[in-house]
């Protein structure tokens, strides 16, 4: 059973597709003009799930240099 995330209070936590908004993926952007559900928009869904136009390392710096933090509880 996982346990539920608590908010860190003073903190936001990353939107879903917040970076990809903001490198401006075309991915994205075709996926935005379709109606969510619909079968081409799991189409294009499919595309970020098996092969994204960006790397975890680009993500990982993305997250960095707009001051997210990266982090897990302790599981002593």
């Amino acid at each position: 059973m996982s346990e539920a995330i608590m908010p860190i209070k003073g903190y936001i936590e990353y939107k879903r597709r917040e970076f990809c908004r903001d490198v401006k993926c075309p991915v994205q952007l075709t996926l935005e003009n379709q109606q969510q559900g619909s079968e081409s928009y799991e189409k294009i869904r499919q595309i970020c799930k098996t092969n994204c136009r960006y790397t975890t390392y680009q993500f990982h710096h993305w997250l960095m240099d707009n001051g997210y933090l990266i982090f897990r509880p302790d599981k002593k």
